[in-house]
Parts: C-alpha cells; structure tokens; sequence
C-alpha cells in the first residue's frame, strides 16, 4: 500500500496518540465541547491516523475525537478511523497543514508550526530568516519581547520581497522599539517590509531609527486607522513611516505611493 492510500478501521481511543510535541496543535477544551454540542455522526468525518512504528498517531481530528469521547460519558470508544501507512513524521505534519476537517480550522501559527515539523522548504526559510535577526516565532501567540505572533502577515511579506529585504525590514522593525510585543502587529510588519522594498538603498538607517524611538510602536496602527479611507490597505500604514522618516530635518523621501 502506498502512503496516498488507506483503510477504514475501528480503532478504540485509547490506542490513538496525539503528536503533540512535534506537530500537532495544543488541546483546546472549550473546543472539543462546542464540537460536541453540534455534534452530528452522519455529517462528521473521520479521525486520520497515521500508523507509524507501532502507534496510531492522530494528524487530524483530535477534537472530534475528543467530542465523541464526551458524548460517551468520557469513556474510551470505538471510532472509525482512515489510517494511513508507511507516512513519515514529517509527511503527517505537511497533511496536518493542510487539513481541512469538521473541526475548528488551523490557526496561521498552527499551519506554520506544521509546516516547519514537515520541513516545507519555504517555511524552514522563513524561519531561518525571521531567527536569524533575533525574532523568535510565536505559534500559540502568547506574545513577549522579540515574539512574534503575527507569523502569516510575516510569511506573506517573506515571500513577497525575498529573503534579503525581508531580513533588511525585520530587523529595522525588532531594533526600533527593543522587542517590545506591540512592535510586531501586523500593520507594523505590513508598513516596515512595504517601506523597505520601496525605497531600499535610499533611505538612511540611523535617521529612521532615532525619529521612530521617538513614538510609541502602537502609533503606525492607531495612526494608519484614522486615515480611514484616505489611503487604502497596507497604504495607510506605509505612510506612517514614511511620514515619520520625513519629520524634522534632512532630505525627505519622495511619495511613491
């Protein structure tokens, strides 16, 4: 059998394992009793398992099958299951990214944590080049200094602009402000990595970085939010370094935007 294929087997929940540790996202109560609550067998798919060194390890569903268990006076019972052989751990993680079942969909913290344990070549970049200029990737968004919760706005950028930019602007936003957690919301990321791809190699560093110590890093989304429709999208956060970078004395940057 190869590992595209499996079969539909009675496992009792008691032999399913959660990879937790590698992969799999962290528990969440209050979502396993919403999904019971709602609960419907015939509309409900099957937990899949991956059959791996002796263990049924579970890559998607362990909500659900947490739900059944409640249902079942939190007693161990028996579920259908698709269970899959011969995947590697690191495939399991790539089809949890990639889920897309009854139960609740994956936080971009989520996907990214699986998609690393998957060694997916790109997020392994990503991350590479997020840690490499003292940012640390928060997954669960706990939120703390040089973390960073707003991994998806950030892969996105990553993307966009190559690694070299990416790690330019990155690095400008993780010194501006020491770290400190609001530093990394997503119109901060979205206004330093637009304004660094638009006017690399004309800006001056240091200026930048002195006019921005002087305001507190919520300023660019308070700021870019009362614009309102002025400028749309990631403009109206653009603009706030911008028009920071230009305040006081020196040459100011043209508007390109």
């Amino acid at each position: 059998m190869n590992n595209n294929e499996y079969k539909e087997l009675y496992l009792n929940t008691s032999q399913l394992v959660v990879p937790r540790e590698l992969y799999q996202r962290r528990f969440n109560d209050r979502c396993a009793q919403l999904i019971a609550r709602n609960f419907d067998e015939r509309i409900a798919n099957e937990p899949k398992v991956s059959y791996r060194d002796g263990v049924y390890y579970v890559f998607d569903g362990q909500h659900t099958i947490a739900a059944r268990k409640h249902l079942n006076g939190d007693e161990d019972l028996e579920v259908k299951c698709k269970v899959y052989f011969g995947l590697s751990a690191q495939e399991e993680a790539l089809l949890f990214a990639q889920q897309t079942g009854y139960s609740k969909a994956l936080s971009s913290g989520a996907r990214l944590r699986a998609l690393i344990a998957g060694n997916d070549r790109v997020a392994l970049a990503f991350k590479a080049a997020t840690e490499d200029v003292g940012i640390e990737l928060d997954y669960d968004q706990s939120t703390g200094k040089h973390r960073l919760g707003c991994v998806r706005t950030a892969m996105v950028a990553y993307i966009r602009m190559g690694e070299a930019r990416y790690r330019e602007a990155m690095e400008l936003l993780d010194t501006a402000w020491g770290g400190a957690p609001d530093s990394y919301r997503s119109a901060n990321i979205t206004a330093f990595t637009r304004f660094v791809e638009l006017y690399h190699g004309e800006y001056d560093c240091q200026r930048l970085l002195t006019r921005l110590a002087r305001v507190d890093p919520l300023t660019i989304y308070r700021e870019g939010q009362a614009l309102g429709l002025k400028l749309s999208g990631y403009k109206r956060y653009l603009y706030q370094v911008y028009r920071i970078y230009n305040s006081g004395k020196g040459d100011p940057l043209p508007l390109k935007f």
